[in-house]
Formats: C-alpha cells, sequence, structure tokens
C-alpha cells in the first residue's frame, strides 16, 4: 500500500505520525508525510530517513486567527488542499493517516475530496475541532478513550513497557513538565524537594531548557542532589528508575507512564486547547489509577499525600489501560479496511 501520514504543529501529533509511518514501513509499505512549513513538522520529518517523500506546504493554524488573518489563513489552507490532491494521485495513495493538528487539515481534506479513504487517530480524550468536523468522512476513527470498534491502545514506543514493572514503594520521583517544561511544576518540585529528601526519595527532574540553570542552582542552594536535565530523549529509560512521577497530561506523557506503569499525580496545562489535558487525566482518575489536581496554590500537602499512599493498585490497574504494538494493530486495521 502507498500511505501518506499527515499533521502536526507540535510533538505530540508528530510522535504518533512517526510511529505509524515506522510500522507501515516495517510492513513493507511505502509512506509519504504531507505538513507545514510552521510548527514543528520540518525539524521532526524535514531530513527523516522514514518516509519515502516529504512536503511541508504554507500554512497556519485557523481558529485562534481573526479578521483579515483569518481570511489570509483560509486561503493558505484552500492552496495547500489543491496541492495535496496533485500529492496524492502522484502518489497513488491507497489512504491518507490524519493525527490531526493544524498541519493535517489540507490532505485530510483532500483525501474526502479525492475520495481516498481517510482515517483519523485522536490523541485527547475530547476531539480536536478539526478531526471532529472530519470523523463523518473518516473510514475508521481510532481514540485511546472511547469504546467500542475506535478503541485502540496508544502507539507507545516499546521500550516504555519491555522497562515496566509494578511499583510498591517511591525511591524515585520524576517529575515532568513536557519537552518545553512548565514552571510550575519547577517552582512545585523546588517546594517540596527538601521534604522528599528527608524520606530518602531521590529526584529526576526534566524541567525544561529555559529553566534549567534555574533549577539546578535552586537545588545545589538546597544541598539536593537531583538529576536535572532541561531536554533529553532518554525519557524511557528515566522512567524505568523511577517509582512516582508528576506530570502535566499530554496524551504521550500519559500514556507512556501507563505503559511503564508509573502512578502519576497529574497536574494539566490550565491553557490546553479545550482543557483537554484535564480531561485526558480525568480517564486515569475513572479507573483508579492516579491523581489529578488543577495547578493552584497548596498542591504540595496533596501530593505528600499521593506518595505516602499504597501506590502498588495504582501501579497494578495502569497494566489494563494499555497494551504494546498499538501502531501495529492500527495499520493492520488500515490494511484489512
Amino acid at each position: 500500500m502507498n500511505l501518506i501520514f499527515t499533521g502536526g504543529g507540535t510533538g505530540g501529533h508528530l510522535v504518533i505520525a512517526l510511529s505509524l509511518a515506522e510500522k507501515a514501513r516495517e510492513q513493507g509499505h511505502k509512506v509519504m508525510f504531507i505538513g507545514s512549513t510552521s510548527g514543528q513538522d520540518r525539524q521532526w520529518f524535514g531530513e527523516s530517513p522514514i518516509f519515502d517523500e516529504v512536503h511541508f506546504l504554507d500554512t497556519t493554524g485557523v481558529v485562534n486567527k481573526r479578521g483579515f488573518s483569518k481570511l489570509i489563513a483560509l486561503w493558505k489552507v484552500f492552496k495547500a488542499l489543491l496541492t495535496s490532491r496533485a500529492l496524492i494521485r502522484a502518489f497513488k495513495a491507497d489512504a491518507v493517516v490524519s493525527v490531526g493538528g493544524f498541519s493535517a487539515a489540507p490532505a485530510a481534506m483532500a483525501a474526502v475530496t479525492t475520495g481516498v479513504p481517510l482515517y483519523i487517530h485522536e490523541q485527547n480524550a475530547i476531539t480536536g475541532k478539526l478531526n471532529r468536523l472530519l470523523r463523518p468522512f473518516a473510514k475508521r476513527f481510532f481514540s485511546s478513550y472511547e469504546e467500542g470498534e475506535n478503541r485502540c491502545d496508544y502507539p507507545v514506543h516499546p521500550r516504555y513497557f519491555e522497562n515496566s514493572r509494578i511499583r510498591d514503594s517511591i525511591k524515585t520521583v520524576i517529575f515532568l513538565g513536557g519537552s518545553q517544561g512548565a514552571k510550575f511544576i519547577n517552582d512545585l518540585a523546588l517546594e517540596i524537594a527538601p521534604w522528599l529528601q528527608s524520606g530518602g526519595i531521590h529526584i529526576i527532574h526534566q524541567c525544561g531548557l529555559k529553566e534549567e540553570e534555574r533549577v539546578r542552582e535552586a537545588y545545589h542552594a538546597l544541598g539536593i542532589d537531583a538529576e536535572v536535565y532541561g531536554f533529553t530523549t532518554q525519557i524511557a529509560e528515566l522512567c524505568e528508575k523511577s517509582d512516582f512521577a508528576i506530570s502535566r497530561s499530554g496524551a504521550s506523557t500519559l500514556w507512556e507512564l501507563c505503559a511503564a506503569k508509573i502512578p502519576a499525580f497529574f497536574i494539566p496545562f490550565p491553557h490546553a486547547a479545550a482543557d483537554h489535558q484535564f480531561h485526558n487525566a480525568q480517564y486515569i482518575l475513572k479507573h483508579n489509577c492516579g491523581w489529578c489536581e488543577r495547578q493552584n496554590e497548596g498542591l504540595s500537602q496533596k501530593l505528600q499525600e499521593a506518595i505516602l499512599s499504597d501506590i502498588k493498585p495504582k501501579s497494578e490497574a495502569l497494566s489494563h489501560l494499555i497494551a504494546p504494538n498499538g501502531a501495529k494493530h492500527i495499520i493492520e486495521i488500515i490494511e484489512n479496511t
């Protein structure tokens, strides 16, 4: 098959495109990526050996634009749609797989208008505006939060499953603010660090490049030997060493922690579109597998209570929420429908 993957703008979308494209390539399919010159698409796939072809079209987000800026953005999407139709035909695409984000709009709509089957993967518990618009036209819609035929295991790197284990005590905690870091989580970590040290608990902290110097100096001033990373590609290895996580609840991080069986105290990013991080974390709470608190003052006491609780039942329960080979199963469904 010839498969086109589209979407992106941010790493949360692009990591899914990468996972699915890698698996499709392994299965012997030709793969193309259509993204945008805006966002992170080119950084991820500009030199990627995974794709047979990559194309970055001049588009920007539409939702937050107003007036003349919105008209310009819509015009760019329309021109990119026409380009995408030509690319779909030239590639003789058998299917287009959208992972959402503004980058997906032209190629996903081009699939609908050319009659090429469209498949959509939604990363979050709240469906994004573009995915909601195109869902009625899709051959299949994949979600890790829904029940029934749409339910899929989230595509998580195999390392998280290989390194997973049941946690029954806490010797190491990991603070995860996402690739850009999160000042609120960084400040919370520094506030609770002396208490953690007094309990003999080691700290691993991914704080974001902009905050790295400040956070390192603060730990040094406290006399605490924490592992501090501004940015790292070794999150899976760090998770293997960790027993408890304090984290934002972006979809990829949330499901990676599930795969690793690490109980987590989620603090959703309060400005996420449609408050999707909060709703992502609610899925974990519904299954009694973790904690979730809004970003506000006074979280230190609640975090301490969570760390002192019996984490083993939650660690065991996490293993029932996700299974390995999510990407493989999605590609198999596309092959067989």
